[in-house]
């Protein structure tokens, strides 16, 4: 199976091109949910002026919604 070609370096890659990659695994931060949530059931993040809800769900899952 043929791999389409990389686009050209002045041109974004897909919605996460504008992010710096990481150097290596070091580099990232991890937080575990429960020290996110603190028992509650959602929490809000507000990013570059947006207000985001992210909650859980009775599965276990996590939605994100602005």
């Amino acid at each position: 199976m043929l791999k389409p070609p990389a686009p050209p370096h002045d041109e974004p890659a897909g919605p996460a091109a504008h992010c710096a990659p990481l150097r290596d695994a070091q580099a990232m931060r991890s937080i575990t949910s429960a020290a996110l949530f603190r028992g509650a059931a959602e929490v809000q993040i507000e990013h570059h002026g947006s207000l985001y809800r992210l909650r859980q769900t009775s599965l276990g899952k996590l939605i994100l919604t602005k």
